[in-house]
């Protein structure tokens, strides 16, 4: 695991660092928040993963601790890539994604995360709405590019499936939404120097 004094109150993988630092950086409100990054062998239907740690949900919001899993392997219907195989800025998409489910979950209520957790699970309609949500926080702490440059990754890839592109399709922001976040954003030209 690294060790970072600008990581405080982070666990992160070495092959990782990197990818998890740039991310963190854009959003300075979470350098307090204990998030653990770590390999899991199976994730259903995703490559990453953002939750609270249940044992921290009875504490309060500030006191909270969360996960971030990622699989080692992802496989895309037939497709399987190594993380490390990944472009970096692809990356970092994905795991700035993650990071906008945490600031997402910072704001809820102990009975607000069970609530959403529930809803997350048995109502497929939420899901979308929780993705989009993770999205929208993302661009507006000036992650679009890094969002968009892992939407082409995936949308654009020839060896992933039509049916695992139209999931992404239908649940998460579509590349024309996150420009048009990006152009609402007051720090664009800031977020396309970067």
């Amino acid at each position: 695991m690294h060790n970072d004094p600008e990581l405080t109150h982070k666990e992160i993988p070495d092959v990782l660092a990197q990818e998890i630092k740039v991310a963190l950086s854009y959003y300075p409100e979470l350098a307090e928040t204990p998030i653990a990054f770590r390999f899991k062998k199976d994730i259903k239907k995703s490559t990453m993963q953002a939750q609270p740690a249940f044992s921290s949900l009875l504490n309060p919001r500030a006191k909270r601790k969360y996960f971030v899993f990622i699989s080692k392997k992802i496989q895309i219907e037939t497709e399987s890539f190594k993380i490390t195989d990944i472009p970096s800025d692809v990356l970092i998409g994905w795991i700035g994604h993650e990071l906008g489910h945490i600031m997402d979950y910072k704001n809820r209520s102990s009975l607000g995360l069970i609530w959403f957790g529930l809803k997350y699970l048995y109502f497929p309609k939420f899901i979308r709405e929780a993705e989009r949500a993770a999205d929208t926080f993302a661009v507006s702490h000036g992650m679009g590019k890094y969002i968009l440059v892992t939407k082409d990754f995936i949308l654009n890839h020839a060896h992933i499936s039509a049916k695992y592109k139209a999931r992404i399709k239908r649940l998460y922001l579509s590349p024309e939404e996150i420009m048009l976040l990006i152009n609402e954003n007051k720090n664009l030209e800031e977020e396309l120097e970067v």
